[in-house]
């Protein structure tokens, strides 16, 4: 029996679907998990909540398929997430069809959802500079100044901030930072992305001095601690663990509301601002698609469109002859 974080895996076709991903396909903890949770919804959906395995994936038409994706939808999902769903079928299907568990795919020629092109959300370069400079002029209050590790926090809040924004990170990636993945000396992260591929990430000077501020204070923690300076996470929490991607969010939303801006914003817009700016400033696509870790040229396309809408906007505010 496997198990995953949201329960064993019985089922023989799931197992082995599992291994695939994880094996062949070299997909992260977080990806085979988004598959088991679309998986497992639709044998809840298909043949109820008390199914037991193993499941006649043969017996599944498509019919059952539209079922399904008409109950996600119904649920209110978004057109993307009833997408992802869809796809993670599609991908469940081809690789029982290729073990000839299936005598056929059944989600072959169901239609999406249409895409929805959102915008990506995205700060002001002078958002982002309120934002960034806002860890180092909180003034920790009474509590702050008792407790050992927060002068710690607060450095290591502002590398955070400083790293999303220079090298464009996703929080999973930054979360994931280890100390020998960072090279101060050449100014490179080393980041492990989806499907964990690797790439370099350069960093800007003031990404590299709240690092090597943060990594003295870090040090200094360590040490009065008595723990092990190696093999640490880069970014801690109060304990000496990692930082978790959800505890970055809050501390993200403290930040917001301290410099004025919108606190629902998540760090994922700090990424989008990264690509936006850049090509604002006259960065080539190719290049910010290699920054950013897309796998495809059409995923960085969304940012021109950013792009363009405000060249659109500063036209109609500076042409003469634009709202005539």
């Amino acid at each position: 029996m496997m198990r995953s974080a949201q329960g064993p895996i019985d089922d023989p076709a799931l197992v082995q679907f599992v291994r695939f991903l994880e094996g062949e396909k070299n997909a992260s903890q977080h990806t085979v998990e988004n598959y088991l949770m679309d998986l497992r919804q639709f044998v809840e959906v298909t043949w109820g909540r008390d199914a037991r395995p193993p499941f006649p994936w043969n017996q599944v038409d498509r019919i059952a398929v539209r079922r399904f994706l008409a109950v996600v939808q119904k649920r209110g999902a978004s057109p993307a997430t009833a997408r992802r769903k869809v796809s993670s079928l599609r991908s469940f299907f081809r690789y029982l069809l290729r073990e000839e568990m299936v005598s056929a795919n059944p989600v072959s020629g169901i239609l999406l959802p249409k895409r929805e092109r959102r915008l990506p959300s995205v700060f002001s370069v002078e958002e982002v500079g309120r934002l960034l400079a806002a860890p180092m002029l909180e003034t920790p209050g009474a509590s702050s100044r008792q407790d050992p590790f927060a002068e710690c926090a607060r450095r290591r809040d502002a590398a955070i901030l400083e790293i999303i924004y220079s090298a464009g990170l996703r929080l999973s990636e930054l979360t994931g930072l280890r100390v020998e993945e960072l090279d101060l000396l050449s100014g490179v992260l080393r980041v492990r992305g989806k499907g964990k591929k690797e790439r370099l990430c350069p960093l800007g000077r003031p990404a590299l001095r709240a690092l090597q501020a943060y990594l003295e204070a870090r040090d200094r923690w360590l040490s009065a601690r008595g723990l092990p300076l190696r093999g640490a996470p880069l970014f801690l929490n109060k304990n000496g663990g990692a930082l978790t991607p959800r505890s970055v969010e809050r501390m993200m939303k403290k930040y917001l509301l301290a410099a004025g801006l919108d606190p629902s914003k998540s760090p994922h817009a700090l990424r989008h601002s990264f690509a936006t700016h850049l090509l604002d400033a006259g960065a080539d696509l190719r290049s910010v698609q290699e920054l950013l870790g897309h796998a495809s040229l059409s995923t960085t396309q969304i940012y021109t469109h950013v792009s363009i809408d405000r060249l659109r906007e500063v036209y109609e505010k500076a042409h003469p002859r634009a709202r005539l």
